[in-house]
């Protein structure tokens, strides 16, 4: 009996570390990778300048859509 119970610890432990895990990738990690997602995307999109801002960025803008310019800082790509 108490190995079982021991066995039934253990596995509510890492049913409890799993969740704990999952919750903190949804939450945190999970929206960065999606917001920079997202970025890369309308940076790849963008219309930019032919000028550097002397810090690696370009100042670029897009159509949202609703057809609105909406301005946006990317990364120089030469």
């Amino acid at each position: 009996m108490k190995q079982a119970m021991g066995d039934l610890n253990m596995t509510v432990i890492v049913v409890v570390i799993i969740a704990l895990l999952s919750f903190f990738f949804f939450t945190i990690i999970w929206p960065m990778i999606q917001n920079n997602f997202a970025r890369n995307t309308r940076c790849d999109e963008a219309i930019c300048s032919n000028e550097s801002n002397g810090d690696g960025s370009v100042d670029c803008y897009y159509y949202d859509n609703n057809g609105r310019q909406q301005s946006i800082t990317c990364a120089w790509k030469g």
